[in-house]
């Protein structure tokens, strides 16, 4: 049995150090493949614009790396739109892409919608509300899929500081505490029910790259469950040798509260249930408990149900292909 864990255990795990800039510019331009970064956005005016900026200057600028960056906006009420524009990206709202299905809330949903506006054979999704961006965060998880012909996906590895533990980073002491719902729900599920995926240091992270041939054909939960929900599917349909992850150092962003965090777990529930055995939920909801004038007030969530087809099935996806 211990022999079987190790085994499921033995990811594929490369260091960002592992595959030179130059290394990876070689493999691009011997392939011809095209490169896009999506940045799926809501109010995050306050990091968006110097993800862009990076990206563009280390990654476009300096050397041709990325082909487009588009930050897909699901609906912000700030300078959202204006800030990433300004910076450089090709900004798209969501509800413009695919009107003939109306869109629904939900991070999911906007990254599926991505798939119909850029053209890269590799796509890769970072999350707009990173703090000090790197661009080790790109070159790390797109280098594989550039460099070897049978990794399809790569999700990035890092630690997460939460709040004062970047003192306690810098020293080695700890990994950090961030990813709360990763170690409350996510990895019991997936050491439970996909072993073989015990290995993700990160499963849930907003960082991660794929072939375009592989998303295709993927379901996307709407919702908070598309990472956990992607990496499940992909195990099932290119198998464990064709995943990867890359550790990239550490991710600086913008926490939820506990109730968020609360409805996320749900949703992460709601996606393994579903990958589990298709059946169905008594109660897609979720009551929480908030104190309003000194007595607790329930609040009722919905939890996200709905997941969208593989883009392959979608007549206006396939056409643009044939065009």
């Amino acid at each position: 049995m211990l022999e079987e864990v190790e085994r499921w255990l033995s990811t594929r795990s490369w260091s960002v150090t592992d595959r030179p800039l130059h290394q990876i510019m070689a493999a691009k331009r011997a392939s011809g493949s095209s490169v896009s970064v999506v940045l799926p956005a809501l109010n995050e005016e306050e990091t968006v614009g110097e993800i862009v900026s990076v990206i563009r200057h280390d990654l476009v600028r300096q050397v041709p790396l990325v082909d487009e960056i588009v930050v897909v906006d699901s609906g912000s009420t700030d300078r959202t739109s204006q800030v990433a524009a300004a910076a450089g990206a090709r900004v798209v709202h969501r509800d413009t892409i695919l009107p003939r299905i109306p869109a629904v809330p939900g991070k999911g949903e906007v990254l599926w919608r991505s798939l119909l506006v850029t053209g890269g054979d590799i796509v890769c999704f970072v999350d707009a509300d990173l703090k000090e961006f790197s661009s080790d965060f790109v070159t790390g998880i797109v280098g594989p899929l550039l460099t070897d012909p049978d990794v399809d996906l790569v999700k990035a590895m890092y630690d997460r500081p939460l709040g004062t533990e970047s003192s306690a980073l810098a020293s080695g002491r700890t990994a950090g505490q961030g990813g709360r719902v990763t170690e409350l729900m996510a990895r019991p599920l997936l050491n439970m029910h996909w072993p073989q995926l015990a290995g993700f240091v990160q499963p849930l992270g907003g960082e991660y790259a794929a072939r375009r041939s592989l998303l295709e054909r993927l379901p996307f939960p709407v919702g908070y469950g598309v990472e956990l929900g992607m990496l499940v599917d992909a195990l099932h349909l290119v198998g464990l040798d064709a995943l990867a992850q890359v550790d990239v150092g550490v991710r600086k962003h913008r926490h939820q509260d506990g109730q968020a965090l609360g409805r996320m777990a749900a949703a992460i529930y709601r996606t393994a249930q579903l990958r589990l055995a298709r059946g169905h939920l008594v109660r897609p909801a979720l009551t929480q408990f908030e104190r309003v004038e000194g007595r607790f007030q329930p609040r009722t969530y919905s939890v996200d149900v709905e997941e969208r087809p593989p883009m392959a099935e979608i007549a206006e996806y396939m056409e643009r292909k044939v065009a």
